[in-house]
């Protein structure tokens, strides 16, 4: 009992960590903290006219059966987002696109397009409701090309009006920043 009581802090910082380690949610909680500190800002670095690509053909279906084709979506600017709901750094960074969907709502240019990779239309669209999300969820209906997405979760790209990706980031960031703002403003008005 001696021992115990001597390592008593040492026992409870391993309880916790093996409850973050063993819970998505858990870790997904910490993660939402560390964003905040200004670590996850993503990098908006101005792509030059002769780096940026046309996004090849990626068909994402919703709950509804609507597809929509990145490639076809000329005109209008594109924010996707790749996610699982078993993936920690995901729901960390939902917030922040929510928040983000929340400043642009009524934009009838900028689609917000959030794959679930593991193809869970009907849990994911009960997970956005719990959590008062106001995008709906997709999945791939196909392939999605390397060139989109190479496996990496979470991955945000944006594509401009043109088709062009002109931003991708592979893991956490916050979009909830003025200069995530800025950047959809000057694609928008492009």
């Amino acid at each position: 009992m001696k021992y115990i009581k001597s390592n008593i802090g040492f026992i409870i910082s391993m309880v916790v960590l093996a409850v973050i380690a063993l819970n998505p949610e858990a870790k997904s909680f910490i993660l939402k903290g560390l964003i905040k500190s200004g670590l996850y800002e993503p990098d908006f670095v101005p792509a030059k006219a002769n780096n940026q690509s046309v996004v090849p053909s990626a068909i994402f279906r919703s709950v509804g059966g609507q597809e929509i084709d990145v490639a076809d979506a000329k005109g209008k600017v594109i924010f996707v987002n790749f996610w699982a709901k078993w993936c920690p750094p995901c729901l960390a960074e939902m917030p922040s696109i929510n928040k983000l969907a929340e400043h642009f709502k009524g934009e009838e240019d900028l689609l917000f397009i959030m794959a679930n990779v593991d193809g869970e239309l009907q849990e994911s669209e009960v997970f956005f409701k719990k959590n008062r999300y106001r995008f709906s969820t997709y999945i791939p209906a196909g392939i999605v090309p390397e060139q989109v997405f190479k496996g990496t979760l979470p991955t945000t790209i944006i594509i401009n009006k043109n088709g062009e990706l002109v931003y991708q980031h592979e893991g956490l960031a916050d979009y909830d920043s003025k200069e995530t703002n800025d950047f959809i403003k000057g694609l928008l008005l492009q």
